[in-house]
């Protein structure tokens, strides 16, 4: 009985630092969607192919999404106009984000941190360096990130015609919300 106690605590230590060591978690689900809100039109819309990952020990991050992955527009010709005449996604095909978390935060630890990330962040093909606050939630193995932020259509050099002006918001709103898992060895 005490033989098998022991190989309990053992296989139970074993395991607890082999979580311990895991430093990269991977995007396991991710959705950012934006929304613009302008006099005459309202535009929302949604993609579920938020990718990336953090390495929680050097608190280093790379999160990427395809533009034309992006649904949930009023109509097609909206969804054209996004994809052909603003992002230009057959030439731009991404935004994607990297960089550093800022705060010490020891983010192997459960709990709830506010942090700020700051990185490039790169739209249109043009980058930016940023600052995005994020909401993280740190559970049984698990990264949950939560984010809203802004992003000027000028800072990615995203024109938008005079005829339409009043139908697109020049500051679009971003959210971000994340699951994150270690990454699987293979």
């Amino acid at each position: 009985m005490l033989l098998r106690f022991i190989n309990v605590i053992m296989l139970a230590l074993i395991s607890y630092s082999s979580l311990a060591q895991v430093s990269i978690f991977e995007v396991s689900r991710g959705t950012i969607s934006f929304h613009s809100d302008a006099p005459r039109e309202l535009i929302f819309s949604t993609s579920k192919e938020l990718r990336g990952a953090v390495n929680i020990q050097q608190k280093t991050f790379a999160f990427r999404v395809n533009i034309a992955s992006f649904k949930g527009f009023n109509n097609d010709l909206q969804e054209e106009h996004f994809n052909e005449s603003y992002l230009e996604s057959t030439f731009f095909p991404d935004a994607t984000f990297s960089g550093k978390i800022i705060e010490d935060i020891d983010l192997t630890k459960d709990g709830e941190y506010f942090l700020r990330a700051k990185g490039k962040l790169k739209i249109h093909g043009l980058e930016q360096e940023r600052i995005i606050k994020a909401h993280v939630m740190i559970k049984d193995n698990r990264i949950v990130v939560r984010s809203d932020f802004i992003v000027p259509l000028s800072d990615h050099n995203i024109k938008v015609p005079r005829v339409v002006y009043d139908k697109l918001s020049p500051d679009i709103k971003v959210k971000i919300f994340a699951t994150l898992l270690p990454k699987r060895v293979k």
